[in-house]
């Protein structure tokens, strides 16, 4: 069995420019094993995967088009169909969670597009002090 989650975000999306473009940026993200349009207008992005920053995905889609809310965030347990005997599966199981355990935690860095804040001051010097 494999844990994943799904996450639903509604965007306002006029154009299947627009809805291509919001695509790239959830396909984008770091731990993303699928993307999808749902809805009646397909107006809700579906990302499927694996240590999604949810938050961050939002605020992503949000400064491109001003309007994402976020729906649904949900584990979906996969299971995988097996051809093999049950003495392969016991040791792939043990495999995949020693995997699980080093996913690194994602990380959203909002900030990347300024320049560091410096110090504003001039310093005065004075050759000929009173």
């Amino acid at each position: 069995m494999l844990s994943l989650q799904k996450i639903v975000i509604q965007v306002y999306m006029k154009r299947e420019k627009c809805r291509n473009k919001a695509m790239k940026i959830a396909a984008a993200s770091q731990g993303v094993n699928s993307v999808s349009l749902e809805g009646e207008s397909r107006n809700q992005v579906v990302v499927i995967g694996n240590g999604i920053d949810s938050v961050c995905l939002t605020n992503k889609l949000r400064k491109k088009f001003l309007h994402a809310t976020l729906i649904s965030v949900e584990d979906v347990i996969v299971n995988r169909s097996s051809n093999e005997g049950d003495n392969n599966n016991n040791t792939e199981g043990e495999e995949q969670k020693s995997e699980m355990e080093n996913v690194p935690i994602p990380y959203c860095n909002n900030h990347c597009n300024y320049p560091p804040h410096y110090p504003m001051y001039h310093v005065v010097y004075d050759p000929y002090p009173n």
